[in-house]
């Protein structure tokens, strides 16, 4: 049966790149420490010559995926699927994905993939069709560390790039996060914002107390104190907190993402990189339409990956903190020529349509996996 969509092009060209990114020192995160950051990055064609790029960090314990898996998934679920469909709309794509159930990271990949191909083909960037801003204003994570060597990369990177609001990744017990705030806050003044991401690490009993003695020590917000569940109980934590909460880890799906608003959640980290651009786009009204505040959150992007999410930063209306996609400075090599250049914390964001016109591709090839 021809399930391909009306005015769909047909799809010429479908290639898939496994690549690390190395680090300029190793990065611990809540759950690993790693020097380089894996990446697999996907390029479609279609008959008229236009192609659409988009790359998906992958970290096991973030997305449920390895390269490997993610590639085998690919390869024998989602390219037959796609080539019968074709590309035209991302939204009625995204529409034909949701067929298949869970393995979010492959349909992440290829909605972002589409939406850029649309960008292509239409030759006007994404977030002039967004109505977006020419300028987005980023933060900068500071990732765990002793409160001093934070403290240090803090003042560095605000007096190296300007950024006027930093998020300080917690976790490692609530005396070193309180000591990791007053020395981040001593080294960068009172000017700079400062919230707080536990990444869940303490339990949904400490949570409340922990999150008001984040807010006491400088924080605008806190992030994932502990693990949240779109339960009652997340919005009975919410409650006993009284402080600014933002839901991210818990949020694995735009059912998830509705779940949250209808316990009350007050604040979405919302990521291209994880949900895709069709998805986040759908949380983001949602979010709207319940007054809940949001963030374009970070997912480990190259510049590549950033590029992708700022279309969707840009267009985000009275976002509650700059948006996280200044993760690509971490990293000493791109896939791309065109990194953004962050300025007095802003990224100006460029008048090319397509990421994928940006990449070299024949850089890119040693790289790429045999069909």
């Amino acid at each position: 049966m021809d399930t391909s969509m009306p005015n769909a092009e047909r799809i010429t060209g479908w290639k898939v790149y496994v690549r690390q990114l190395a680090y300029a020192r190793p990065v611990q995160w809540s759950d690993l420490t790693e020097s380089a950051a894996s990446f697999v990055v996907l390029r479609i064609e279609t008959e008229s010559g236009c192609a659409g790029a988009a790359e998906l960090a992958v970290k096991p314990t973030w997305v449920g995926a390895t390269a490997a898996s993610l590639r085998c998934v690919l390869a024998e679920v989602f390219e037959p699927l796609v080539r019968r469909q074709g590309l035209s709309d991302p939204h009625h794509l995204r529409v034909a994905l949701e067929a298949i159930p869970g393995n979010q990271p492959a349909k992440t990949l290829i909605d972002n993939a589409c939406w850029d191909w649309l960008a292509a083909r239409s030759g006007v960037p994404l977030w002039r069709r967004l109505n977006g801003t020419q300028k987005v204003s980023m933060s900068w994570a500071v990732t765990r560390q002793a409160p001093e060597t934070m403290a240090r990369e803090a003042q560095d990177m605000v007096q190296r790039f300007g950024f006027r609001t930093l998020k300080i990744k917690g976790g490692q017990g609530q005396t070193t996060d309180l000591a990791c705030m007053a020395a981040v806050r001593r080294a960068v003044g009172d000017g700079v914002t400062l919230y707080v991401d536990a990444n869940g690490a303490y339990p949904a009993s400490d949570a409340p107390t922990y999150a008001r003695a984040m807010v006491q020590a400088g924080a605008v917000l806190v992030e994932d104190p502990c693990p949240f569940h779109p339960d009652r109980a997340f919005a009975t934590l919410r409650q006993e907190a009284g402080v600014p909460l933002l839901v991210d880890f818990g949020m694995t799906s735009l059912r998830d993402a509705r779940l949250f608003l209808e316990r009350g959640a007050k604040g979405l980290s919302l990521k291209p990189g994880r949900f895709g651009l069709s998805d986040v786009l759908a949380m983001q009204e949602l979010a709207i339409a319940s007054g809940c505040s949001m963030v374009a959150g970070l997912m480990g992007e190259s510049a590549l990956g950033t590029w992708s999410g700022l279309q969707f930063a840009a267009a985000m209306p009275d976002p509650v903190l700059p948006a996280e996609l200044s993760w690509f400075l971490a990293m000493r090599e791109q896939f791309i020529a065109d990194v953004p250049c962050v300025i007095d914390g802003e990224v100006a964001m460029p008048e090319w349509p397509s990421v994928c016109e940006r990449v070299d591709w024949t850089a890119m090839a040693d790289f790429q996996v045999a069909p």
